[in-house]
């Protein structure tokens, strides 16, 4: 009897120390490489008379900063998160013209819990990633953030070229990552929504906190 005991603890830790090292392995793939590359595009536009580039080169400080010295840990909290995903998102809209509009939209209540580093940012980089680029009609991307009854609900919504892109084809690694992540971290405490009707595609995550 105490053999068998011993021999289910040895196997719970053995499982524990698997998923562990399974997880750390899908964090050290999400750091986007595009940080680094172009950390230096960005240098080459420095110029006392180029403010926007000045910007854009403190954002991206202050996003390798995030990824380096601060979501490594194994919660962070998630006004951080929501910082991040601002300053990303603020990048990308330099990338664009008028024809695209992005809504960031975040409730006063999401506030004061914490979340996992970097859980958040695949799916908004799939939404720029996948975004139409019609001459004529919306080219959108929508994110919204509330709070209520015990849960953080995520909405990463975007337009696409219909029958371009697949469910597939909108994922790649950095969305399996993330999935495979909501799995080992919140096993039984995540609900992920995929709609992809063609025109736009719509990813609901919540999160119970």
């Amino acid at each position: 009897m105490f053999d068998q005991i011993n021999l289910q603890k040895k196997m719970a830790e053995l499982a524990k120390d698997k998923a562990e090292a399974e997880l750390n392995f899908l964090k050290s793939q999400i750091n986007p490489h595009f940080l680094f590359n172009s950390l230096n595009s960005v240098y080459f536009l420095i110029d006392k008379n180029n403010p926007d580039a000045r910007q854009a080169l403190h954002k991206f400080s202050d996003m390798l900063r995030y990824q380096l010295y601060e979501a490594n840990g194994e919660k962070i909290p998630i006004e951080k998160e929501i910082g991040y995903l601002q300053d990303y998102v603020h990048l990308q809209q330099l990338r664009k013209d008028e024809n695209y509009k992005v809504q960031f939209n975040c409730s006063q209540d999401v506030k004061n819990f914490s979340i996992e580093p970097l859980l958040l940012i695949p799916f908004v980089e799939n939404a720029f990633k996948h975004i139409s680029h019609n001459t004529k009609g919306d080219n959108f991307v929508k994110l919204d953030m509330t709070r209520s009854n015990g849960y953080f609900e995520f909405v990463a919504e975007n337009s696409c070229e219909k029958g371009i892109y697949t469910t597939e084809q909108h994922g790649g690694i950095g969305m399996n990552n993330v999935k495979r992540r909501l799995e080992l971290l919140y096993p039984d405490t995540h609900q992920l929504k995929i709609d992809d009707n063609g025109d736009t595609y719509k990813i609901n995550l919540k999160l119970k906190i």
